[in-house]
């Protein structure tokens, strides 16, 4: 079989750095403290710059809630549900335990109350009723729950409610939560803003988010906290500072306190060592390339998707962009083909690939332009 020759070459980064530096000090070690596992992602490109453990399963108390929320938000999207539903509060919901939004059992509540009961004041009762709202039961709306975190990759999840109340079956890790808090806001930026609100009453009844590090940054916009004796106190967390969000999730940790110090430590950590660069933006055209036997000689290439990546500041120049190319690529040719990869290294080390795709069709060509191309390409 005739191996296919590739044509490598050099894409020209479309990022200027505008930073100079004499000389280059190198970041110091992230930081370390006391808690059953924790890590730092940067929100553009998922790239993960500190991890403690990140992938040992855990229970997530009521960080639970991101994925009840997500489910909800999907729904809402769908237009299965209304912020103005009036939900039935049945009894289940009246008596669960741990913390609560104090809906009455056999009321009927808005959607929207729930959605703020659950996202800020943490309510179990709130979540159960949204559970029921949307799939009749909340042992079936744990299906969808666990659906979606299929869906989305999470290899170490599994739901067994919607409250994170404990169940040796009820298990995430926190990668996993991260990777659901960076859907969750990349996929419902609205919705998202309600994890910033300090404080909520219902039924005469005034709440305060237990987020506290809503009050100690303003760059901290979300997202919840669980607690439970099994899990202790745990904290996913995400701030933006001018064009760079980043996601800190801590699980395990020791009292309120420790969860807000040290997912402050680890968000100031990333915001001052790290910078995210867009380097590639969907469907720009990067190189082109020859088609034999097409309509066209040469077809545009570029990605499907913004590419991003996070970098320790001052250190763009250590970027290098590389696409490998087959070069005997015959028509025809459908828009979104995969023709080859683009791959992006720091400092000699791989830290992202992606398809290069076909932005434009090419079909067969004619007669003529097959013939033509047969004896050309030899």
């Amino acid at each position: 079989m005739k191996k296919l020759k590739t044509a490598i070459s050099v894409l020209g980064l479309l990022f200027v750095c505008t930073s100079v530096h004499a000389e280059l000090i190198p970041i110091p070690a992230a930081p370390k403290f006391g808690a059953s596992s924790y890590l730092l992602m940067d929100f553009a490109s998922g790239s993960v710059l500190v991890d403690h453990n990140s992938k040992a399963r855990v229970e997530p108390a009521s960080i639970t809630k991101i994925m009840t929320a997500y489910v909800v938000y999907h729904a809402l999207k769908r237009g299965d549900v209304r912020l103005d539903d009036q939900v039935l509060v049945s009894e289940k919901a009246w008596r669960s335990i741990g913390s609560r939004t104090f809906v009455e059992v056999g009321s009927r509540v808005s959607l929207e109350h729930l959605l703020l009961g659950m996202v800020v004041q943490s309510g179990n009762d709130a979540s159960i009723a949204l559970a029921e709202h949307i799939a009749g039961t909340e042992e079936s709306f744990t299906s969808m729950m666990n659906a979606h975190a299929v869906r989305l990759g999470l290899e170490d999840t599994s739901f067994v409610n919607a409250t994170g109340l404990p169940n040796p079956k009820h298990y995430t890790t926190a990668y996993d939560i991260a990777l659901l808090s960076r859907a969750m806001i990349r996929e419902f930026p609205q919705e998202y803003l309600r994890y910033a609100q300090r404080e909520f009453t219902y039924n005469d009844i005034k709440q305060y988010n237990r987020n506290r590090l809503l009050w100690r940054d303003d760059a901290v916009d979300g997202i919840k906290t669980g607690f439970t004796q099994a899990a202790r106190y745990c904290l996913a967390a995400s701030a933006a500072r001018k064009d760079m969000r980043l996601i800190s999730v801590v699980m395990g940790a020791d009292s309120p306190r420790s969860r807000m110090v040290n997912s402050q430590a680890l968000l100031n950590y990333g915001f001052r060592h790290y910078e995210s660069h867009k380097l590639y933006q969907a469907d720009q055209v990067l190189s082109e390339q020859r088609i034999w036997q097409g309509e066209s000689k040469l077809t545009p290439l570029g990605l499907a998707q913004d590419l991003f990546v996070a970098i320790p500041r001052g250190q763009f120049e250590n970027l290098k962009a590389v696409s490998q190319i087959p070069q005997d690529i015959v028509a025809p040719i459908a828009k979104g083909d995969r023709l080859g990869t683009v791959k992006i290294s720091f400092k000699g080390e791989d830290i992202a690939e992606r398809p290069l795709v076909a932005l434009q069709a090419n079909p067969r060509g004619n007669f003529w332009r097959r013939v033509v191309d047969f004896f050309a390409k030899f």
